[in-house]
């Protein structure tokens, strides 16, 4: 369907911390911006500006939606047009992704019914973090 270059978590890590939905996100530590990884039951929605997202965790605020300027010194549409993967850190845990591919691919294809989203591992093996299908393909 397409593919594109994202901005993700500025932490590293593979898991969302526990809660982390509940928590205004001033309160949320740098530490704690990570995008978790997993199977993820996604469905459409809004966030709190009324923005249309997809949401991959809800229950941990994780959602994919247009990348936005939040701070003008981030530089995040700078950030998201380089090859450097230190420059994709800058989240607070979402999957930011272009405007023109939210609009052309996500929108349109995830953005109308419940999907599922999977979100690679940086950190854990990867057949820790989906081990059904590591055995199906390494039996």
């Amino acid at each position: 369907m397409g593919s594109s270059l994202v901005l993700l978590g500025s932490a590293a890590g593979d898991d969302s911390v526990a809660g982390i939905g509940n928590r205004p996100l001033t309160a949320v530590l740098p530490q704690e911006r990570t995008t978790a990884a997993g199977r993820f039951i996604s469905e459409p929605g809004h966030d709190e500006a009324g923005d249309k997202v997809v949401w991959v965790d809800y229950e941990a605020a994780l959602a994919m939606h247009r990348v936005k300027v939040i701070d003008p010194k981030e530089r995040r549409f700078e950030r998201l047009a380089t090859d450097s993967i230190e420059d994709k850190r800058i989240s607070n845990g979402c999957i930011n992704v272009p405007i023109a591919f939210f609009d052309s691919v996500v929108e349109p294809e995830l953005g109308r019914s419940r999907a599922i989203v999977y979100v690679l591992p940086e950190i854990k093996p990867i057949q820790l973090v989906f081990p059904e299908a590591y055995r199906w393909a390494f039996p």
